[in-house]
């Protein structure tokens, strides 16, 4: 019993730590995790704006059109980029941008012959999952 206790407190200590919670309750923990992860869904959602964005201009200079979608699972995220031309380094600032965001790959699927496919599953963070398994 003890040790179980020792690893939600450990728990509650990795969710402080990743979501710069200043909260000593584990109520205010999970509410700034819950946050955290609210914030970063704002940012997918303006990510895929500005991807739409460029889109639209990228069709009217006639450059590299690209399709873009993101899907909310479960547990993370489902994403899905293709090209109709393979564009040397695309899969680096993908991933770059994946890192940037937090998110985790937890199993992708490229294929850059011809064209550029890439349907990646992400995670936020293991330490929400961690969180559930304890529940």
């Amino acid at each position: 019993m003890n040790s179980r206790k020792q690893k939600r407190a450990a728990l509650y200590q990795q969710l402080r730590s990743a979501t710069n919670s200043t909260s000593v309750t584990t109520t205010s923990i999970v509410v700034d995790a819950t946050r955290y992860i609210e914030e970063l869904k704002e940012k997918v959602q303006k990510l895929n704006q500005d991807i739409a964005t460029l889109q639209n201009s990228d069709e009217q200079s006639s450059s590299l059109p690209m399709q873009v979608t993101v899907e909310t699972l479960e547990k993370g995220f489902l994403i899905n980029v293709y090209s109709e031309k393979n564009c040397p380094g695309l899969l680096v600032s993908i991933l770059e941008a994946f890192e940037r965001l937090g998110l985790e790959v937890l199993d992708a699927r490229v294929s850059c012959s011809n064209n550029y496919r890439l349907e990646a599953v992400s995670e936020v963070m293991n330490y929400l999952q961690s969180y559930r398994n304890l529940r």
